[in-house]
């Protein structure tokens, strides 16, 4: 059993505790400690194991090297993921950084275009008219002009 910890406690300290539940039932927990005050929660996720002793001592030394064999790849996986995470946000902040060195070197510079006086690229062309529905004979959603409206005549010859 102590063999196989012995990865597990090249980097941390490693609580062991044994309960006995009844007459023929033990639980063991192996529980590994923080190394640093940053350290993720899920290299201190312990083991439990419970059964009778004789499962215990044929059994506890396969699943303890199984856990620390897993608690290892987390604790290289967390490493890599951080490692990752660091250079990308490195690498973010240089390109903002870089970003913002070129557009304060842009406005620095007078425009080039500005320089070359050109009417018709430094002004926009008036919009021609456009065509009224009226003279196009289309209908448009809203007529240029409104028709009249009918006058009513009453019929009977009463005049109101």
């Amino acid at each position: 059993m102590f063999v196989e910890l012995m990865p597990l406690l090249a980097g941390r300290t490693v609580l062991i505790t044994v309960a006995k539940l009844d007459d023929k039932t033990l639980r063991v927990n192996v529980i590994p400690s923080l190394v640093k005050a940053d350290d993720n929660p899920a290299l201190t996720t312990p083991l439990t194991y419970t059964g009778p002793p004789e499962e215990l001592d044929a059994e506890l030394g396969k699943h303890l090297a199984g856990y620390v064999q897993v608690h290892q790849q987390t604790g290289s996986t967390l490493a890599e993921a951080k490692a990752t995470l660091e250079a990308a946000a490195k690498a973010a902040q240089e390109e903002a950084k870089r970003k913002a060195e070129e557009r304060k070197k842009a406005a620095q510079k007078p425009p080039a275009t500005a320089a070359s006086g050109s009417a018709s690229s430094a002004s926009p062309t008036p919009a021609e008219p456009v065509p009224s529905s009226a003279s196009t004979g289309t209908l448009g959603l809203f007529p240029s002009s409104t028709p009249e409206p009918a006058s009513i005549q009453p019929k009977g010859g009463l005049a109101l």
